[in-house]
């Protein structure tokens, strides 16, 4: 597996910074989270190097923007599931709701 960093993680506490490795290019990045950044990091990696893999491509500029395709694919993939699941569990309620209106209703009528 490969991974973001190939030297120990240095972290300067005073800014946040962390200095992380993707695909033999050594970036600081900030944040509040280091171990989220280094994740991150190593996700990106991993992208890179599969698409290098596939594509036999050294270009890390082309290599990025195919890992970023990926990546956004995967995002779209995910969105568009759990925008489904919302929709899917906005008609349970929605058929929930009416049911319990019509016991509500029949029960007045009842009483």
């Amino acid at each position: 597996m490969a991974t973001a960093t190939k030297h120990p993680q240095v972290q300067d506490v005073s800014n946040n910074s962390v200095r992380v490795e993707i695909f033999d290019q050594g970036y600081n990045l900030c944040g509040t989270d280091p171990d989220y950044i280094l994740k991150l990091a190593e996700y990106v990696d991993s992208k890179m190097r599969a698409v290098a893999e596939q594509t036999h491509t050294v270009d890390s500029a082309r290599l990025a923007v195919l890992a970023a395709l990926n990546i956004a694919d995967e995002f779209h993939m995910l969105k568009r599931k759990a925008d489904g699941g919302n929709n899917e569990s906005s008609k349970r309620t929605r058929q929930l709701l009416n049911a319990l209106d019509e016991v509500l209703q029949e029960s007045r009528r009842a009483g």
